[in-house]
């Protein structure tokens, strides 16, 4: 789509001006209208290193697109490397959109069903925020707020996310649901055990939810959990709330006897 108001693309260290907009890959700001977008600030000009491996992290720039990402999984292997290869496949685009869309446009869109939100929230994985100079990191797992919206201030821009070495030791199962074969998520879940146990519970939840236990819980531990920790269950024309929170359910405890 046309972005008929867009008047310049400009370097990102331009001054930040009112109706800047980031630009990474695109595929949001192109595919609806954004009447209030008068500049875009070019980020692809940035020259960012797309994966950065130092054997204590790796560091994904916010350009990283998702065919890189998947590139990467596929050469490490391993129990991660086939959990980000789930979650590149849950976004069901074209290789054209895998090749343009950013992990870092995904973060930043905070829909409930995306697939990168998933997967870094469940990597403890954290956010590099850049505004004015000055830095500030987030855990990826709060990162989206809600539908549409994220902890990003005005002007503030997702440099990075770094997911930790100890991550990649851990054993991972992890399950997704759509209303149709090729529909939106409206439920991804991952599980995660290194001696405890995590549940990372996205997609029928307007934001990420996270369960810790100690040892692998019981499965009316677990469900008492989920209850207990998911205050709101998302709605939309992809799943009703009753039927995401039945599905949630039902994922989680298939994880659970999977990683038992």
């Amino acid at each position: 789509m046309d972005q008929n108001s867009v008047l310049a693309v400009v370097d990102p260290g331009a001054p930040w001006r009112p109706g800047d907009a980031w630009l990474a890959g695109g595929t949001q700001l192109f595919s609806e209208p954004h009447p209030h977008v008068r500049r875009f600030r070019d980020l692809t000009r940035a020259g960012w290193e797309p994966l950065t491996w130092d054997g204590d992290a790796l560091e994904v720039a916010a350009t990283c697109t998702v065919a890189e990402l998947s590139r990467f999984a596929g050469q490490r292997g391993g129990a991660v490397g086939q959990l980000v290869e789930q979650c590149c496949r849950a976004f069901l685009a074209s290789f054209k959109v895998w090749n343009a869309a950013t992990v870092g446009g995904n973060l930043c869109n905070a829909l409930p069903a995306g697939p990168m939100i998933s997967l870094f929230s469940a990597l403890d994985g954290s956010c590099l925020l850049l505004r004015d100079g000055q830095r500030r990191r987030v855990p990826a797992v709060g990162f989206a707020r809600g539908p549409g919206e994220s902890v990003l201030a005005d002007g503030e821009l997702l440099r990075s996310i770094t997911v930790p070495a100890a991550a990649w030791d851990r054993r991972y199962a992890f399950r997704q649901v759509s209303l149709h074969a090729q529909g939106r998520s409206a439920a991804l879940l991952i599980g995660s055990s290194d001696g405890g146990f995590a549940l990372t519970i996205t997609a029928s939840t307007p934001r990420p939810v996270r369960l810790a236990f100690p040892g692998t819980p019981t499965a009316a531990e677990l469900a008492r959990a989920v209850e207990e920790g998911v205050t709101e269950w998302y709605d939309d024309v992809h799943g009703l709330p009753a039927w995401r929170r039945h599905m949630t359910l039902r994922l989680a405890e298939e994880i659970r006897g999977e990683l038992a």
